[in-house]
C-alpha cells in the first residue's frame, strides 16, 4: 500500500468518526419536542443466552428419552418446567404403555395422571433422569406434569405403546 491510499484510509475513517459523532452530538437536540418516533427495543443478552440455553436442554432431555424408550411412539414433547405438560393422550382402553418423563434443569416436577387409578402419582427431579410408568390406557387420561415452586429448566415427555 503507497503512502497515498494510506493516508486516503486514515482519512476517510476520520471522516465517518466525525460524522458519527456529529450524528450522536445532535440526536438529543431533539429532546423535549414531540415526536412519532418511539425507540426500538432492544434485545438483551439474557434472553438470546435463554433461548439458546433452553434449546440446548431440550435437545439434551429428547436425546435422553431416545436412549431409554421401548415400544412404539404414541406422543411426546417438551416443554418448559414452569408451562409443564398437560395433555390428554388418545390410548386404547386396557392396552398397555410406558410413560418416560426426564427434567433437565433445577428443582423437580411432579407427574399427575387421572383417573387415579391410571397411575401413580411420581415425582421428577430436574437431574437429568428418567422417570418411568408402565400404566394400563383408559378413556378419558388425562397427564400433567408440573414444575414445583423455582423449578426451572425443561421437561421432555415420551408415551409407548408397549
Amino acid at each position: 500500500m503507497t503512502r497515498a491510499h494510506r493516508r486516503t484510509g486514515l482519512t476517510g475513517c476520520a471522516a465517518l468518526a466525525s460524522a458519527l459523532l456529529l450524528v450522536s452530538c445532535s440526536s438529543g437536540a431533539d429532546k423535549g419536542k414531540d415526536t412519532d418516533h418511539s425507540p426500538l427495543p432492544v434485545p438483551s443478552r439474557s434472553a438470546s443466552a435463554g433461548s439458546t440455553d433452553e434449546k440446548r436442554l431440550t435437545e439434551q432431555a429428547q436425546a435422553a428419552l431416545a436412549a431409554v424408550h421401548s415400544g412404539q411412539l404414541v406422543e411426546s414433547g417438551a416443554e418448559r418446567v414452569t408451562d409443564g405438560i398437560h395433555t390428554e393422550p388418545d390410548l386404547t382402553k386396557g392396552k398397555a404403555y410406558k410413560i418416560y418423563v426426564v427434567c433437565y434443569g433445577s428443582g423437580s416436577a411432579r407427574l399427575t395422571l387421572k383417573p387415579a387409578s391410571a397411575g401413580s402419582t411420581t415425582t421428577v427431579p430436574c437431574d437429568q433422569s428418567v422417570v418411568q410408568q408402565r400404566i394400563t390406557g383408559q378413556k378419558p387420561l388425562r397427564m400433567d406434569v408440573d414444575g414445583a415452586q423455582g423449578a426451572t429448566g425443561v421437561i421432555a415427555w415420551r408415551i409407548d405403546a408397549v
